[in-house]
């Protein structure tokens, strides 16, 4: 049996690896194709990102390039300001023109390398547009006093330090975008300082290349960073979709398997009768000719399988028993007729029914009830269940001369305890849980010669949880066992106090002293007789 599920692992697992394989290769082709050692779906990311930066700074970017005109009017003719102003703004409004079409079409249907060459060319002329900031006013600052050439030249360095800034943010996960965007302002503010031909100029204009190179160092890392968050992103998906696929493969399974399980029980449950009259038959006729009461059995030989065929139906019968008590639990079959239910009262009563098996094996039983416990709400045929199960267990398992103690106690909480302890060899404590399922046996149930089904324990479980219950299993090598099931609190029945006794109530609402008893008035017969009446 164990052999068909490997065989299933293992064709599940060359699946896998197949469709591994295929995924590789795919991925693999598309990079060729593309020409890039980037996925495809990395790309679309890639420009989806620059896309929606892009329109994220629909309003932010026209006002900084407006204030950069303002500012540049202090050396520079208002005309050059207003026409740069609006070509850049012309290039700017270009490029968010496309990077909403970009957004609005199905990804499915992108075609990423004409857009990334689509983008990179508006790029490249916004990129212009914003070198011509440089050359606004060059005429008249070559002219223009030394204080006005020099705040006018520091001006366009910061400008060009902003604009680097602004296209690394924007425009550093695409190389090819974020060098078509700021080279050509580089060039224009270092030819610009180079013509001043001035080593302060030189410097700022060696300043202003070294800038650049640190931005571009900057866009690199920015871009690794981003490809690594895809990566991640990825695998998580990848492997979300795969705990979902493993989910919806293991709520299958565990549905087929609920479901089969639920047909067994109902099946069980449902052919108690076939099962048991074939037994009781056996039983019946088995007893007849073991008592002899046709006539004598001639052969002994015959009476001593007679015996056996008794016993071992009885054995059988006991044992279907259990398995059909434990499908009706299982398939929801089985109902609880309660009532109330003196603890102490089912003791005596298994104490009663096993008391001659006890003292066949030479074991003591010995009762610690309270008797003033009061009665609790349960259903008193599962209860004598439960206590003959576990004394069965402990009388099974106790050797002779040994003592089980049957208990009743009041727990802390309000709730009634049904304890069972013996001195027995007691169980491993890794093997409780093995003894506590259905089928379940311990090391010593399978070495001794009374042996069961193993569905003791789990019927006693089943039946104490249908009340609420629970069932505690304590033991201890070679000092014993003890099995305690607990009834809660709510279903323990206990007496209300009066509220007021009976003919005060008018009395002490008033505030007056309780009027005594009047004495019985005849009606037509003797004191005391049925046609006496009290009256209050």
């Amino acid at each position: 049996m164990s052999a068909i599920p490997e065989d299933v692992e293992r064709r599940r697992h060359r699946r896998d690896a197949r469709v591994r394989a295929y995924n590789d290769l795919k991925e693999r082709r598309a990079r060729l194709a593309a020409g890039t050692s980037i996925k495809p779906e990395f790309e679309c990311e890639l420009l989806t990102m620059f896309a929606r930066n892009e329109l994220g700074a629909a309003v932010t970017m026209p006002v900084l390039y407006a204030l950069f005109a303002l500012a540049c009017m202090f050396w520079a003719p208002t005309t050059d300001a207003i026409v740069w102003l609006v070509a850049v703004i012309g290039a700017k409004v270009l490029l968010l023109d496309q990077a909403r079409r970009f957004l609005a079409q199905p990804q499915a249907y992108l075609d990423i390398r004409t857009w990334q060459r689509r983008f990179i060319l508006i790029e490249l002329i916004n990129g212009l547009t914003l070198a011509c900031f440089a050359l606004v006013g060059v005429r008249e600052t070559l002219t223009a006093t030394p204080e006005m050439i020099f705040s006018s030249h520091v001006f366009i360095f910061a400008t060009l330090i902003v604009v680097l800034a602004i296209r690394t943010m924007f425009a550093a996960t695409i190389p090819a975008i974020f060098y078509a965007g700021t080279i050509p302002m580089t060039v224009a503010v270092i030819a610009r300082l180079v013509m001043l031909d001035n080593s302060f100029y030189f410097a700022l204009a060696t300043m202003a290349a070294g800038i650049h190179l640190y931005f571009l160092f900057l866009a690199r890392g920015l871009r690794t960073t981003v490809l690594s968050m895809l990566e991640y992103r990825a695998e998580k998906d990848a492997l979300i979709a795969e705990l979902e696929e493993q989910k919806s493969v293991s709520d299958e399974a565990r549905r087929r398997a609920e479901a089969a399980n639920s047909a067994k029980s109902r099946f069980l449950a449902t052919r108690s009768h076939e099962l048991r009259t074939p037994l009781n038959a056996i039983l019946g006729f088995s007893e007849v000719m073991k008592s002899e009461m046709f006539g004598p059995l001639d052969n002994p030989k015959y009476r001593e399988y007679t015996g056996n065929i008794l016993e071992s139906g009885k054995h059988l019968l006991h044992l279907i028993n259990e398995i059909l008590d434990l499908t009706r639990i299982e398939s929801g079959r089985y109902e609880l007729h309660e009532e109330p239910v003196r603890l102490a009262d089912v003791i005596d009563e298994c104490h009663r029914l096993l008391k001659l098996r006890a003292e066949g094996k030479g074991i003591e039983i010995v009762e610690e009830i309270n008797g003033d416990l009061p009665v609790v709400w349960a259903d008193q045929r599962a209860m004598r269940q439960v206590c003959l199960n576990l004394m069965s267990n402990a009388l099974k398992f106790t050797p002779k001369g040994g003592q089980v103690v049957l208990s009743v106690g009041q727990m802390p909480d309000g709730g009634q305890y049904l304890s069972v302890r013996d001195n027995g060899p007691g169980i491993p404590a890794d093997e409780i849980p093995k003894v506590l399922q259905a089928f379940g046996q311990g090391t010593l149930a399978q070495q001794t010669a009374e042996g069961g089904a193993g569905l003791g324990l789990a019927i006693v479980q089943n039946l104490i949880e249908l009340h609420g219950g629970t069932l505690l299993l304590q033991s201890e090598l070679r000092k014993g066992t003890e099995a305690k099931v607990m009834l809660p609190g709510y279903r323990v029945l206990r007496a209300m106090a009066p509220l007021q006794p009976l003919g005060q109530e008018t009395h002490r609402l008033r505030g007056m002293p309780p009027r005594p008893p009047r004495p019985a008035r005849l009606r037509g017969g003797k004191a005391g007789g049925p046609d006496t009446a009290a009256v209050g």
